[in-house]
């Protein structure tokens, strides 16, 4: 598989602080094979001043390619993502937190089993390998887990982490499928739809997990972990369009 161009979307509430640093961690890989980069950063009605940040940052580098899109309104991560993926002109995209918990140096792991021509799609797996992976929280992680064993028991895969941020689509598929969450049910319904896709090829990789406390500015909560359920039942059991 040839790949010219990598679509990197990124939503983004309230990143003012930290994505100065993300989008360094970015602009300083370099990607295999010379693949060119496409950020593309999806604003989703931040109340800080994420919008400054990114301008400023924008200026500064030139030699980034940097797509700003904004919501007026506040809709959810799953819309911003809806949104980020309607825009991408590369071959293949790549979900990326504005945050510093997934490290962009790894994207070239991500790459690889789509360069040499094995895979569609491939999830980035927090428990796998052994890179590093901060400590945190005991039943988050049970949670995860068991969001991921209901996952596999209806879309019939074998994945150690749906719930994943890093997951790297052809995107000509994705922007095939209908996505409808607007919120972190984005995870549980793009999984449950992508493993229906006839033939598809989908591949993990182990990825480091360098997790943040609430303190720190994490967002997803209990209230998500039950919608993520629900959506699992919707797209898994009843296969909702």
């Amino acid at each position: 598989m040839t790949i010219q161009k990598l679509s990197i979307i990124i939503p983004a509430y309230n990143e003012a602080r930290t994505i100065h640093l993300i989008l360094d961690k970015i602009k300083a890989v370099s990607l295999i094979n010379d693949i060119e980069k496409e950020v593309i950063i999806v604003n989703d009605c931040s109340k800080d001043d994420t919008e400054g940040a990114v301008y400023q940052y924008s200026a500064s580098n030139p030699d980034l390619n940097i797509q700003y899109f904004k919501h007026e309104v506040n809709k959810g991560k799953g819309a911003a993502l809806h949104t980020g993926i309607a825009k991408a002109t590369g071959e293949y995209l790549i979900i990326q937190d504005a945050d510093l918990e997934y490290d962009p140096a790894e994207y070239n792991d991500l790459l690889k089993p789509v360069i040499n021509g094995f895979a569609d799609v491939v999830y980035g797996s927090r428990f796998m390998g052994s890179n590093p992976h901060r400590i945190l929280f005991f039943w988050h992680t049970i949670g995860n887990r068991w969001l991921t064993f209901a996952s596999n028991m209806f879309s019939n895969l074998n994945l150690t982490d749906m719930e994943t941020c890093y997951k790297l689509f052809n995107t000509k598929l994705i922007q095939s499928i209908k996505l409808r969450e607007k919120r972190f049910g984005f995870e549980p319904e793009v999984t449950q739809k992508i493993s229906r896709v006839p033939k598809i090829r989908i591949y993990e990789v182990g990825i480091s997990y360098y997790g943040r406390t609430y303190e720190e500015g994490k967002k997803i909560g209990w209230k998500d972990g039950v919608r993520a359920f629900y959506c699992i039942a919707k797209y898994g059991i009843f296969k909702s369009k």
